[in-house]
């Protein structure tokens, strides 16, 4: 049997392929692999103090709280009280190989995308419309013509749908339509 001592999140775990463990909460999402730091890997006879990294693979079942733990503080002849609580936020983790690389996943082949063809812009659309924030928006719309406002209201509608700069070309219709 061979196992492995591995560290995770500044503690020390003998574990074998397989295995469960709760360990501190890891920032990896839940089913994804990842490789922990291999202190020694052993079982064989032989234990390597220097193993190679990567050599044991881990995969992260479930974030779970732990039990909760009541802390209570207490002073006599004084009526002082104070009660707490607490729940540990864990990880658990199972063992997939240990030795050996995990054989690499497939790489995906991307399906032949045809390419998207870019949807027309309007015709009268300001020069260099798409690449403008909203702040340019809101400051070069009032001195727009009426054609230029319709085709960027259009746009904005078709494709960003930006708040802003929806209200702030609205406005500045507006704005023409009184004055």
């Amino acid at each position: 049997m061979s196992y492995a001592i591995i560290s995770l999140g500044g503690k020390q775990y003998r574990v074998q392929v397989g295995q469960r463990l709760l360990v501190d909460r890891l920032g990896t999402d839940e089913g994804k692999s990842f490789t922990p730091d291999v202190l020694l890997v052993g079982g064989n006879g032989q234990p390597d103090l220097s193993p190679k990294a990567g050599l044991v693979s881990a995969r992260v079942v479930g974030h779970v709280r732990g039990p909760k733990i009541r802390i209570g503080k207490y002073r006599p002849k004084s009526g002082y009280r104070r009660h707490t609580g607490f729940r540990a936020a864990l990880s658990q983790i199972e063992i997939e190989s240990i030795g050996a690389k995990r054989a690499a996943a497939p790489k995906e082949q991307p399906a032949e995308e045809k390419p998207k063809p870019a949807a027309a812009a309007p015709k009268g659309l300001p020069k260099g419309y798409e690449d403008m924030t909203v702040a340019q928006i809101a400051d070069g719309s009032p001195g727009w013509r009426r054609p230029q406002l319709e085709a960027a209201l259009e746009y904005e509608r078709a494709h960003a749908n930006r708040k802003g700069a929806v209200a702030a070309l609205e406005a500045a219709l507006a704005a023409k339509e009184e004055g």
